[in-house]
């Protein structure tokens, strides 16, 4: 029979979260844990800006250019959790895992890649949003290729 830490003289680690007044409230949770141990619900917002060129013949297949940073909107502790080391927090390296941002971004190109993580960690979508604008300047002029650029949003909760 083992003999317990305390009576081999070795240190305990008792683990409690401070409440505001400086008290013991509990055990101590990771900001994406509810207090029955279960993950936080929550939302995260996955956004990115593309462009395509469409030519002169509109039946001819767009060029698209690749996406170029996918961005992350919502609570930092829950951004953290779904994308560890692949989330780019340098554009807000110093906050809280209670605070929400907007300013994080992925360190892959691919969405796909981030709707994989995002299912694998329980969210689901629950609404997308996209724009579109074409950037070519003259409209009299039809031997122009057109320019197009986008921004799109998805939206995913876990509940």
């Amino acid at each position: 029979m083992a003999l317990a830490d305390s009576t081999r003289g070795l240190p305990t680690l008792e683990l409690a979260s401070r409440s505001p007044s400086g008290g013991a409230a509990g055990p101590l949770l990771t900001p994406s844990q509810s207090l029955d141990g279960s993950r936080r619900s929550g939302y995260i917002t996955i956004g990115y800006r593309g462009s395509y060129t469409i030519g002169r013949d509109a039946q001819a297949d767009a060029k698209f250019r690749r996406v170029a940073r996918i961005t992350v909107c919502g609570k930092t502790s829950l951004a953290k959790e779904v994308f560890g080391d692949t989330l780019n927090e340098s554009r807000d390296p110093d906050r809280p895992p209670e605070r929400y941002t907007s300013r994080y971004y992925l360190k892959f190109n691919f969405l796909e890649q981030a709707f994989d993580k995002l299912s694998e960690s329980g969210f689901h979508m629950v609404a997308c949003s996209s724009t579109g604008t074409c950037a070519f300047a003259s409209s009299t002029d039809q031997s122009e290729d057109k320019i197009w650029t986008s921004y799109t949003e998805y939206v995913f909760c876990r509940e």
